[in-house]
């Protein structure tokens, strides 16, 4: 794990997060997520530095694109912002996990919480 992977991790484990249980690594179709809440549908995904290259962001592009058609929701950060700004992290994803999934759309699909 990165130091961002680690901080986050520590707060978000054994219910560490009003209750809300994360899975970290879990494995959805060809990805593995980075962080998962089963109960919220939530997808948390940390972008290290590699991530600011052209492949690596067409990746992050179609692995975003692709979750939600399984009905999950996207949160994206920086591992600048996990380490700085752990609170306000937090605070994003909390306030996502208490924003209620969406019906769901046409085709399956369900809304994205952009990050």
């Amino acid at each position: 794990m990165t130091d961002a992977e680690s901080r986050l991790w520590y707060n978000l484990r054994r219910h560490g997060l009003e209750g809300y249980k994360f899975r970290r690594q879990h494995p959805f179709g060809p990805y593995i997520l980075d962080f998962y809440c089963p109960e919220a549908g939530l997808v948390v995904e940390l972008d290290r530095g590699q991530h600011s290259e052209f492949d690596e962001m067409t990746h992050d592009s179609e692995r975003t694109t692709y979750l939600p058609q399984g009905g999950l929701r996207v949160l994206r950060f920086t591992d600048t912002e996990a380490l700085l700004e752990t609170d306000a992290v937090l605070d994003r994803i909390h306030a996502a996990l208490e924003t209620p999934l969406p019906n769901p759309l046409p085709g399956g699909a369900r809304g994205q919480v952009g990050g």
